[in-house]
């Protein structure tokens, strides 16, 4: 295998050759030439159109669905000032016809906007929103050993105008700002109540209103009306508000066609090479020899690579030289080209529709995005090791953010999982009211067993399914927790011809109402007053409170044991009496009769004793739980300090 190289392109723009598709004429036409596309990725682009004018109008001729837009997004821009009086268009006749389609012209459709001008010379630019296909990225991924890789980006751009795009500079954003199809070019007339004298019958029975004087308009009438109507205040109700304007034009501005733009306006779009330099990498490094194999290269004369920058949080690609794109046809421009942070290892994601995926990990390749902009969802070529590995999709990624690649399955190491659940952990939650909320953790502990059958050790990640309303608990470090995706990545590294657990745990607190006097509350609040996080203030408190709560609970325990001793002794009674009415008539029972007496008499001795030292606890524990009130209910806690894992 020999390398294969992209060679020197000029302007890194390849030539894609015709789209397919069918021709619906152009979409705007003009003696304007087209100087300036900005491409976005919501089905629009702004174009800009500028020349010398020397005359009494500007005349654009369009389809009719592209007049709305047209009208609703035209910018004029001149320096010394504006010198367009007016904008006229025709309307459609009777027949529905427009009233100067052009009779000789196969498309019966185009319009015509007129630009009123004032006679004099003029240099004009005109700048307005069409419809136009998005552009699309592709990416190039070439994994180099130390945990590097060469991250390509083109970006695919189609031109269905209707007009060839000559000489223009291009620019493509990677995001999609509010944008909808306007129809003001299609007359409105809104329909009018009929009002008709029809004499001095009444017809029905009139019925009384009931207005509510609801000036703020919210449909709510309240307070805020009667403050609106003492001080004369109006609610004003506004329109929506006007589309944002047309993008300013670039810092970075094209030269002559073929010729890179001044050296002060150009942007290093590889992470700051300095002038003159080429042939590096977009970290200063030089360029690794290539090694035998198929791969992508880096370009040669790196200064031709798109400018970015990032405007209203939306990542803009401004391509420093002339691109020319002929109708009906699509160009691939190179976007960028640098050195970033990546690997190949193996991820576990079981996935339905990948028979074997639920025991067996997926290849992947890893890359962090060290770029200056966000990068779109696209497709990559993954190169490793001088070969072609695969093929997989990037999702969009923010400036930061790793992507993880998948492209083939890997059989060599096999994978076993299964949950265990618990409850643990008690801690105070809040207290309100001299009510006690304590919380408790819902553990879900996930076991993976991995079997790495292969000759080399394995750096794998788990892409664990997340609950929503759970934390991860001591996660294993490098896990990526991405909460908003429902899912971690947790890593575990397993020797060759070896096994491997990796334990994942997930804890969701739970809140409940605990009593103070019990073990739990007990436990909760001793841990409280431990933590050195805690309110000083609520610690004072409890603090002062414990030794009465420990009293309470001791002549609690207390009064339950003589209470406990009390229900036996009534039992017994009972029984005892139910047994002298049964040997009542028989004397031979005698001596059994006065055994049964004496116990009887004994147990009203003892209850006697135990009634009189329940009654005693109890207005005792009265008192203490009356002072206890009293302190807790003095007790503000809103939220205690966040768990410690």
């Amino acid at each position: 295998m020999r390398s294969v190289r992209w060679g020197s392109l000029g302007t890194m723009a390849v030539c894609l050759g015709a789209v397919v598709g069918c021709s619906r004429g152009p979409q705007v036409q003009s003696d304007l030439p087209i100087k300036r596309v900005v491409v976005y990725r919501n089905g629009v682009a702004y174009f800009e159109r500028a020349g010398h004018v020397d005359g009494d109008d500007v005349r654009f001729k369009m389809r009719q669905t592209e007049v709305g837009d047209f009208l609703a997004t035209l910018a004029v821009m001149e320096q010394g000032g504006s010198s367009v009086r007016s904008a006229t268009f025709p309307l459609k006749d009777e027949t529905g016809k427009p009233k100067d389609a052009d009779a000789d012209s196969k498309d019966t459709a185009l319009r015509t906007v007129v630009l009123s001008m004032d006679g004099r010379a003029h240099d004009l630019q005109v700048g307005y929103i069409a419809a136009a296909p998005v552009w699309r990225p592709s990416y190039r991924l070439v994994v180099q050993p130390s945990g590097q890789a060469d991250l390509q980006a083109w970006g695919i751009v189609e031109n269905l105008s209707g007009e060839d795009w000559t000489g223009i500079q291009l620019s493509l954003v990677a995001g999609a700002p509010v944008a909808f199809e306007a129809r003001l070019g299609t007359p409105v007339i809104p329909e009018r109540p009929v009002v008709t004298d029809s004499g001095e019958v009444i017809a029905a029975v009139p019925h009384s209103e009931t207005s509510l004087d609801d000036r703020d308009s919210d449909g709510i009438p309240d307070k805020n009306d009667a403050e609106d109507q003492k001080s004369g205040k109006k609610t004003v109700t506004t329109e929506s508000p006007a589309p944002p304007p047309p993008p300013a034009p670039p810092a970075v501005a094209a030269g002559p066609r073929g010729k890179a733009a001044p050296e002060d306006a150009r942007e290093d779009a590889t992470g700051g090479l300095a002038k003159g330099e080429e042939g590096t990498m977009g970290n200063n490094r030089p360029a690794p020899e290539p090694k035998p194999g198929v791969q992508p290269s880096q370009p040669r004369n790196v200064r031709s690579l798109a400018s970015i920058a990032v405007q209203g949080g939306a990542t803009k690609y401004v391509i420093p030289n002339a691109i020319t794109i002929p109708d009906k046809n699509a160009t691939m421009v190179m976007l960028f080209a640098k050195r970033v942070a990546g690997e190949a290892s193996f991820l576990f994601a079981p996935d339905d529709g990948v028979p074997g995926s639920n025991v067996h990990p997926f290849r992947v390749a890893r890359f962090q995005n060290q770029t200056e902009g966000m990068l779109e969802r696209g497709p990559i070529a993954v190169f490793h090791e001088g070969a072609f590995l695969g093929q997989g999709l990037v999702d969009p990624l923010a400036i930061g953010g790793w992507a993880t690649v998948p492209f083939a399955l890997e059989s060599a190491i096999g994978i076993d999982s299964h949950q265990k659940s618990d409850m643990q952990g008690t801690r105070v939650a809040k207290i309100e009211n001299g009510n006690l909320f304590i919380e408790r953790d819902l553990v879900l502990k996930t076991f993976y067993d991995v079997e790495n059958g292969g000759q080399t050790q394995a750096k794998l990640l788990v892409k664990h399914p997340r609950r929503s309303d759970a934390r991860l608990f001591q996660p294993p470090q490098g896990t990526e927790d991405n909460v908003g995706t429902g899912s971690a990545l947790v890593p575990v590294v397993v020797p060759a011809h070896a096994k491997q657990e990796l334990v994942v745990d997930e804890r969701a607190a739970e809140t409940q109402y605990a009593d103070w006097f019990g073990a739990a509350a007990d436990n909760a609040v001793k841990l409280y007053l431990a933590d050195r996080r805690a309110d000083p203030k609520v610690v004072q408190q409890l603090t002062a409170l414990w030794p009465l709560r420990s009293e309470i609970v001791t002549r609690q325990d207390q009064r339950n044991k003589v209470q406990n001793e009390l229900g036996m002794l009534n039992s017994e009674a009972y029984q005892k009496r139910a047994d002298l009415r049964a040997i009542e008539k028989n004397r031979a029972a005698d001596a059994l009769r006065r055994q049964l007496t004496a116990r009887i008499a004994a147990i009203a001795t003892r209850t006697d004793t135990l009634t009189t030292q329940n009654i005693t606890l109890g207005q005792e524990l009265g008192d203490l739980q009356a002072k206890w009130r009293d302190g807790i209910n003095a007790v503000k806690l809103a939220e205690a300090p966040p768990v410690k894992d």
